[in-house]
């Protein structure tokens, strides 16, 4: 609808988080302080939900761990966004409307780029490893299972994604993790 566009409709129209709602992402389980987590996540800023699958750095941060991680959150997802903006400068077809395009085909055009843009790289010698390589040569019986998780409730997956409370203790835990870095951060310079 004209007008309801704004980022939390367009998140819940999203098929960001489709494949992980299917059961067909690779698994991505991760520790932080001694707890384990399942899934990935986006970073994320102050306007998206607190959702398990998306962290953001704190509005107003009342302690030197909350300021560090919020500045090291920060700091991170404006480096993907510059990541965006040298493909989107390198590969013109980034730069299109995206609204000409199907779902699947900007998925495809998208990862074509960063396919690309990684051989670039690569060929420059510039590139920062090599698991692509490794993953793409494995022997298919190997690989990942992508087959998509049907014994599973979809509503059941989409409360893990939406889960406030496993996004509370991971973000705590990232607070932890990022403070304990380099113990010596002071906020006053």
């Amino acid at each position: 609808m004209t007008g309801s566009n704004n980022d939390i409709n367009v998140l819940k129209q999203s098929p960001v988080f489709d494949k992980l709602k299917n059961g067909t992402t690779p698994p991505a389980p991760f520790e932080v302080n001694g707890n384990h987590y399942t899934k990935g996540y986006y970073l994320a800023d102050g306007i998206y939900p607190d959702w398990a699958t998306l962290i953001k750095g704190y509005a107003a941060p009342t302690d030197d761990p909350r300021i560090k991680f919020t500045r090291f959150q920060a700091s991170v997802r404006k480096d993907v966004e510059r990541a965006f903006g040298v493909l989107q400068g390198r590969f013109h077809i980034l730069r299109l409307a995206a609204h000409t395009m199907s779902v699947n085909k900007m998925r495809r055009v998208i990862d074509c780029c960063i396919i690309l843009h990684n051989m670039v790289l690569e060929d420059q010698g510039f590139a920062l490893s090599d698991w692509e390589e490794d993953f793409i040569t494995e022997p298919i019986e190997n690989r990942p299972e992508r087959i998509p998780n049907r014994g599973r409730d979809q509503d059941v997956i989409i409360r893990e994604i939406r889960d406030r409370t496993v996004h509370d203790q991971l973000t705590d835990d990232l607070v932890e993790h990022i403070w304990n870095l380099t113990p010596t951060f002071r906020t006053t310079n």
